[in-house]
């Protein structure tokens, strides 16, 4: 099968740990997605938080699009191989003229995956640069074994449990990686990333998708969930989960309240666990 990705992009994720951008969405696409965002959040007054952010692909049609989206996964398969399950999905969204961010921080922390091959899709809805606040990351920092991590209560920290890096962390060769709307990034389970206030005049909306080959291993107290949304597996090490079947109906968000506390026992437990570990 012909490559989305040249060998030079590829080489640069698995030596940088990080691949930036990737044009995946056409203005219609960005659109549509960013229309049907803002008519949920007209119709609930509010918008979009904790805990329909966090994998709203069981909750919007939107994102379930995204995260089966070809483009996306034909980048995804060039870097962990064809057989692709979805662990976890998220969207971000910063206020504008906001002082929310997110601690520098490697995402798999607490996944309690083996190995730590996981690949995060990192797509821009909105105009993603310095101003907005975008993503910067360190290269080669995916080359370290996952690091203590503490958690911070402060109300700014996009992460609910606020979890960032322990250490202090060197910040000197820090690269930004902006993006426009309908491109994308990818980055390593274990690079160290962060992101900072939004200066814009404008929100900053952008939907990070956890993708994951069907060979990993969940070795977590808890089974885990993932969605097959590529390939075969072969190896059913995960509890299937089900594709969005009707978006908003009572069983929908009744499946993503059920999939969203097994997620978050999980976390709290791999909390648990990092920390004796280290400890």
């Amino acid at each position: 099968m012909e490559k989305s990705l040249e060998y030079d992009q590829i080489r640069h994720y698995h030596d940088k740990g990080f691949l930036s951008p990737i044009n995946v969405l056409t203005r219609d696409e960005i659109q549509t997605f960013n229309s049907e965002i803002e008519a949920f959040e007209k119709a609930s007054g509010q918008p979009i938080d904790f805990p329909y952010k966090s994998r709203c692909h069981q909750i919007f049609s939107w994102a379930d699009t995204l995260v089966h989206h070809p483009k996306i996964l034909d980048a995804v398969e060039d870097v962990i191989g064809p057989d692709i399950l979805c662990y976890h999905a998220t969207l971000w969204i910063k206020p504008p003229q906001s002082n929310s961010f997110v601690r520098w921080h490697q995402d798999g922390t607490y996944f309690s995956l083996e190995p730590a091959v996981h690949v995060t899709a990192w797509v821009a809805l909105t105009i993603a640069d310095d101003d907005a606040g975008c993503m910067q990351v360190i290269p080669g920092s995916h080359k370290n074994e996952f690091l203590e991590h503490n958690d911070d209560s402060n109300p700014d920290n996009l992460i609910p449990r606020g979890q960032g890096l322990a250490i202090n962390v060197n910040t000197e060769h820090a690269v930004s990686m902006p993006l426009e709307a309908g491109q994308m990034s990818l980055h390593h389970t274990k690079l160290f990333h962060a992101s900072f206030n939004n200066k814009r005049d404008t929100r900053r909306i952008g939907f990070g998708i956890s993708y994951i080959p069907t060979s990993t291993k969940d070795i977590g107290k808890t089974k885990a969930h993932a969605l097959l949304v590529r390939g075969k597996d072969n190896y059913n090490n995960f509890l299937p989960e089900k594709r969005l079947i009707e978006p908003h109906t009572p069983e929908q968000y009744e499946y993503h309240l059920s999939l969203m506390k097994q997620f978050r026992k999980r976390q709290d437990e791999g909390a648990l666990f990092s920390k004796a570990h280290l400890d």
